[in-house]
């Protein structure tokens, strides 16, 4: 393992290169990592980045995302497998379908879909910052797509704003149950519960706080409380587990796996970036259109 750190190191170095980790990845991605957040911030760290390379040890919409705003750097995903089920759940002709079902209405897109799903969006959004983008727009209707739970959960922090949303979901936040968080509360009594807005909105609706990935970290990390339950992917709560060893964190369930996140290992990452394989290529037209839809995000969000 070593050995291995230490070759990815001197490699980064004499290439120039930079790895973006999301926060969903094996933790041990982190020693390697120059950067490890959620989608927003990686964003912001592809777009800021002066290396020639990235890495990117997430899934094949975030690498798409770094090559969109930043085309004049070669971005690669080690593992080409590592997709996303709520990514798939929406195609470039659903898109322009659930378009033309609702004209003239502006529509959000949640980081989590294709380059060419963003080419037909107005404005794209993350966890971090979707509220924020559908209040920017001053809409009283919004089209918001892929997911679902997402776009309810901002719907109903908005008074007089109606979010259209497309059906998709992230499977793993979707399968959380009111059961699960009711027996957490009842188990847990004295633990702040911390859920992801990708989970039901009548789920949301019972936690302490509603937040991404980051907002939950940053909770824990302001927080005066030494419990936490963590209803969202385990990547986050072995984070949090490794950050703060003062405090105690429990899992909703163990089955809280996004497996494509888990696919890259540090092996992948050395091969990838010692041969320089695996890269993202877009078309052009399709990736200057879908930088608009991130550009104006970034705007809102600085």
């Amino acid at each position: 393992m070593k050995n291995l750190v230490e070759r990815i190191r001197e490699l980064k170095k004499k290439k120039n290169a930079i790895i973006l980790a999301h926060s969903y990845q094996n933790i041990e991605i982190d020693e390697v990592a120059d950067f490890v957040g959620d989608s927003l911030y990686l964003s912001q760290m592809a777009k800021a980045t002066e290396a020639d390379i990235i890495v990117f040890a997430g899934v094949y919409f975030m690498a798409q995302t770094a090559k969109i705003i930043s085309p004049e750097k070669k971005v690669l995903l080690p593992n080409l497998n590592a997709g996303c089920l709520m990514a798939d759940m929406i195609n470039l002709h659903q898109m322009m379908d659930f378009k033309k079902s609702h004209p003239n209405i502006p529509v959000v897109c949640y980081i989590n879909s294709t380059a060419e799903v963003k080419a037909e969006c107005d404005i794209c959004c993350t966890s971090s910052n979707a509220l924020e983008i559908v209040k920017s727009l001053n809409s009283p209707k919004v089209l918001f797509v892929p997911d679902a739970n997402l776009g309810k959960w901002v719907e109903s922090k908005l008074e007089g704003v109606e979010v259209i949303t497309y059906d998709g979901n992230c499977p793993v936040h979707n399968n959380i149950t009111i059961t699960d968080i009711e027996t957490a509360r009842v188990k847990y009594p004295d633990a702040k519960i911390l859920i992801h807005p990708e989970c039901k909105p009548e789920v949301s609706s019972l936690g302490d706080y509603i937040g991404s990935t980051s907002g939950i970290i940053d909770y824990v990390k302001n927080s005066s409380d030494k419990k936490f339950v963590i209803v969202t992917e385990k990547g986050v709560y072995d984070r949090l587990r490794r950050d703060y060893p003062d405090k105690e964190f429990v899992l909703i369930r163990d089955n809280m796996l996004c497996e494509s996140m888990k696919l890259t290992t540090l092996e992948e990452i050395l091969h990838s970036l010692e041969y320089e394989v695996n890269e993202i290529t877009l078309d052009e037209n399709v990736r200057r259109l879908s930088a608009g839809c991130i550009e104006r995000m970034l705007k809102v969000s600085r």
